[in-house]
């Protein structure tokens, strides 16, 4: 049997180690303070500058979001991108040409069900908020939504652990595992502890809330799997909530996958030491740094769609109607087959084909890979700011 009040060691502002049962079987799991922290963070001269052009830059990205030309296109997009990233993140081995495949239904692998899943959970947190506040209950149902029927499945989805885990590499048992997170009574109390604090009047600034409500939840580690990817949607939330953002406009998973033993190691840090300001310090600048990256590809697209437009606006008056149609498809759907397109466009195939045709002779599509016997065609411009940073890694390589 656990004993978790038998030993507390290395304790600091942070939480503490504590000891679980004895002999040969012990073993110290990590028991986390509460938040805030105490004493309260300390908001230096550098963190203060990070702060303010952290927030300023988020404002600005909620804004200029309501202005773009189809904004939910963008944003379903941008959530196919995080969900991929976010995936890869934990292992995951498939491409953004693999979710956009017009017969991803037909051809769906492992890989490409957690993305469509991640999704798919996504898209159901956002809206329950609109039912619920953020609390372990909505968290357990996403959690659900996002390991049904993929991997992770046999690992009681929508359900908080019954078992202590740990963290560490392939083998990593709990005598050597780099992590070990609080014991399933600690876990209970700290998950009650994180709930309250979300739908606390903090007096910190929301944005160092959600570092802090990030860190804690990756600290506790509640699932058996999908902690990561929970982890990071966690974020989006948070912020929705506090009314930072009013849309899915910020992803962070390009910046951590881009920065990932920076990441474990500050997460670390907080937990060896108290030191929650280092981990601040990080997050705000991967806050910054995505919204920078979200503004650019918002004011490329927004470029791209607007040239493209003037040049379809310039095609005869008897295609023109089809082609616009066309379009607005491909902005839709990115990668498309000509069977498909001429099915949901509720035209006749060569008149499709035609029209394909066209927008591959004004280099808007581009014929890609074959799918069985179906030509695939790209809105290649449209991908490649898309594609930044959801490169598959091989041999430390991208």
């Amino acid at each position: 049997m656990e004993n978790s009040a038998a030993k507390n060691t290395n304790s600091n502002r942070a939480g503490a180690l504590v000891q679980n049962l004895s002999g040969e079987l012990e073993y110290f799991s990590f028991k986390p303070s509460p938040l805030p922290p105490e004493p309260t963070v300390q908001i230096d001269s550098q963190m203060l500058s990070l702060l303010i052009e952290a927030n300023r830059k988020v404002a600005y990205l909620d804004a200029i979001s309501e202005k773009i030309p189809n904004q939910n296109l963008f944003l379903s997009m941008y959530i196919r991108k995080e969900a991929l990233v976010s995936s890869q993140i934990e292992g995951t081995q498939c491409t953004l040409d693999d979710v956009l495949d017009p017969n991803v239904s037909e051809n769906a692998n492992i890989d490409v069900g957690e993305v469509i899943n991640y999704i798919k959970a996504s898209d159901y947190a956002i809206t329950r908020l609109n039912d619920l506040p953020l609390c372990m209950r909505l968290l357990k149902e996403t959690h659900a939504e996002l390991i049904k029927g993929v991997r992770g499945s046999d690992k009681t989805p929508g359900v908080f652990r019954t078992s202590q885990n740990w963290i560490g590499g392939q083998g990593s048992t709990l005598k050597n595992a780099r992590y070990i997170p609080p014991s399933v009574d600690d876990m209970k109390d700290a998950l009650y502890d994180l709930e309250q604090y979300m739908n606390s009047n903090d007096s910190l600034d929301p944005l160092i809330q959600a570092a802090l409500i990030h860190y804690q939840f990756e600290t506790i580690h509640p699932f058996l799997d999908g902690n990561g990817r929970i982890g990071r949607l966690l974020i989006t939330l948070f912020l929705i909530q506090k009314r930072i953002i009013s849309k899915p406009v910020l992803y962070i998973s390009c910046f951590l996958k881009m920065n990932r033993v920076e990441y474990y190691d500050r997460l670390s840090e907080v937990r060896k030491k108290g030191n929650y300001e280092q981990w601040i310090l990080f997050f705000l600048q991967m806050i910054l740094e995505t919204a920078n990256d979200a503004i650019d590809s918002i004011n490329v697209l927004e470029s791209l769609h607007k040239k493209n437009i003037a040049l379809l606006e310039a095609v005869p008056a008897r295609t023109r109607d089809n082609a616009l149609k066309l379009f607005e498809y491909v902005e839709r759907k990115a990668i498309i087959d000509t069977s498909k397109t001429a099915q949901e466009l509720n035209l006749s195939y060569n008149t499709t084909a035609k029209n394909i045709e066209l927008l591959c002779s004004m280099k808007i599509l581009s014929p890609s890979a074959k799918n069985g016997k179906a030509s695939l065609f790209s809105y290649t411009d449209y991908l490649d700011v898309l594609r930044k940073g959801t490169e598959i890694e091989v041999e430390g390589k991208t």
